[in-house]
């Protein structure tokens, strides 16, 4: 793994957890991203170092995802199973799908791999096997879609 591929995977994890706040508590995206530059990207808390990452690639996926939410969440609600909702997605996997899509969407410069397998990775650090292979799934069918691979 590349020292550029590990800050992007710190990146998305940190992204994921901004987009989490940010729907929890409505924290508005210039305050959300200030309070992640200034206490947790790159910080130590608690005698723990925080991995290093790439503030401009963290900050396009929080800033693409609030300013597209809309758009990638009808793109979600439609690839879902019948009977499910948005509703139904746990509020962490809803942002792992959010942060996901809108890369497939918008960030042609990340192969499609590369965007499925990080945030299956991403989803490992919260949920067991069976639920990263859900979210590997409805990546790849949105990939099919918006990429057209």
């Amino acid at each position: 793994m590349t020292a550029k591929s590990n800050t992007r995977s710190t990146a998305r994890l940190a992204a994921v957890q901004a987009l989490f706040q940010h729907d929890m508590e409505k924290t508005p995206v210039p305050r959300l991203l200030k309070e992640f530059h200034d206490h947790r990207l790159g910080a130590e808390i608690e005698d723990a170092q925080y991995r290093p990452v790439e503030v401009d690639f963290f900050d396009d996926v929080v800033v693409g995802v609030s300013e597209k939410r809309d758009e990638i969440d009808a793109l979600i609600a439609e690839k879902l199973a019948s009977g499910w909702s948005m509703g139904r997605l746990d509020k962490t996997m809803l942002q792992i799908l959010r942060a996901g899509a809108f890369e497939l969407m918008a960030r042609d410069d990340v192969p499609t791999g590369t965007v499925i397998s990080e945030y299956v990775d991403v989803a490992h650090a919260f949920f067991d096997k069976k639920d990263s292979g859900f979210i590997n799934g409805l990546l790849d069918t949105i990939a099919k879609q918006v990429r057209g691979s």
